[in-house]
Order: structure tokens, then sequence, then C-alpha cells
């Protein structure tokens, strides 16, 4: 065990005015690496918190939207996907067409069977 003793020039050096021209230390705070990492770790709950009260509102509104009008067409022997696109098509896009039958009927691929019924967009 070890003691400490203090004289009195310990105390009055200690309580002693600082001279001129030096200043009295000041307490700094040292985080430690899991002190930086706790603090790291609530900043970041901190900002994903925030992002998710940002987030949280709706985008749905309360009146439904109007769907888009289609018709249904079956789909004739040797007939093809292009060849029902292509007879829709206003603008002459047929992949896009093509592409947009595929997106209302959910289909993969551009895979049609003969006596299949599609939903085609009305034009």
């Amino acid at each position: 065990m070890s003691t400490m003793i203090l004289t009195p020039a310990d105390v009055r050096t200690r309580t002693a005015r600082p001279k001129a021209g030096r200043t009295t230390p000041r307490a700094s705070v040292r985080l430690t690496r899991r002190g930086r990492f706790a603090i790291l770790m609530l900043a970041l709950v901190a900002v994903l918190a925030v992002g998710l009260f940002l987030s949280a509102g709706s985008v749905a509104t309360e009146r439904p939207g109007t769907p888009e009008p289609t018709s249904v067409v079956m789909v004739g022997t040797g007939e093809t996907l292009w060849d029902i696109a292509a007879g829709i098509a206003d603008d002459g896009d047929v992949a896009a067409m093509v592409d947009h039958i595929k997106e209302l009927n959910a289909l993969d691929t551009g895979m049609v069977a003969a006596g299949q019924r599609l939903r085609v967009p009305v034009r």
C-alpha cells in the first residue's frame, strides 16, 4: 500500500493564483474506443428514426384511381403476342405495346397459346 502526504508547499501551489501568462489546465474529455462506438450508434439510431418518421407518410389517396380501359382478346391459332400488339398499336411502337400487354396480363414471357384470353388496352 502507498500513502500520499501533502505538505504545506503542495497546498500553497494548488491554491495559489496562476502567474501572469499562465492559464489553468482545462479538463478535457477523452472518449475511448467503446465510447466513440456508442456515440456513432446513437447518431445512427437518431438518423434512422428521423428517416422513418419522415417516410411514414402514406402516398395513397382516398379516391380510387381510374383503371385503364381494356378489352379481352382471344388468341387465335398461329397468332403471336407481336401480332396482337401490332393490330392495337396506334403509334407504331409495337415493342412497347407488347411490354404493356405483358404487364397487364402478368406474363413472364411473350409466349401465348391458342384460346388464351388476354386483356389488351382499348385504343
